[in-house]
């Protein structure tokens, strides 16, 4: 019973390392082309990424609970209070696994060359991008990144014009 604690508790803890990061790319993106639009960045603000909420927090906070839950007592009690264990673990597991998942993240508000804008979320990287500065749009698989654009990359026409500035 404890090696399967152990392996719940290890899925859980794999599950939280999931991550949104434009500097990490899923194995399966390699090697795809994608897209690539030019933009300048009018605004950034930070914002937050809500926590997932996959089960397995819960069914591991359960297991651990209800075991040890049911280590208590004589043999009636120990079936009460392993249930009620069983309870409370997937209570805080899920917890723990929505706070686990959550993420910082940055909006940027981008204007194309075009003159069309988009709004993107995507986790806090290592960049950390600035209104004005000129950007490439990466879209793969209908997922999109945005990055500092490459050293050498022509100004965008109206890139010199006044930064939007949200009130």
């Amino acid at each position: 019973m404890k090696k399967i604690a152990l392996s719940v508790l290890v899925l859980a803890s794999l599950a939280a390392c999931s991550t949104t990061s434009p500097d990490v790319i899923k194995r399966e993106d390699a090697q795809r082309m994608s897209t690539v639009q030019d933009g300048v960045v009018l605004s950034t603000r930070p914002v937050k990424v809500e926590g997932s909420q996959s089960g397995i927090g819960g069914v591991a906070g359960g297991v651990v609970g209800g075991v040890a839950g049911s280590s208590v007592g004589g043999k009636r009690e120990s079936v009460v209070v392993g249930v009620l264990g069983a309870v409370a673990g997937a209570v805080v597991g899920n917890a723990i696994e929505k706070a686990g998942t959550q993420e910082e993240a940055v909006e940027l508000l981008i204007q194309l060359k075009n003159g069309d804008r988009r709004a993107i979320v995507q986790a806090k990287g290592n960049e950390t991008l600035q209104p004005g500065e000129q950007v490439i749009i990466v879209t793969t698989g209908g997922k999109v990144r945005v990055t500092r654009a490459p050293a050498g990359t022509p100004p965008m026409a109206g890139a010199s014009a006044p930064v939007y500035s949200p009130r």
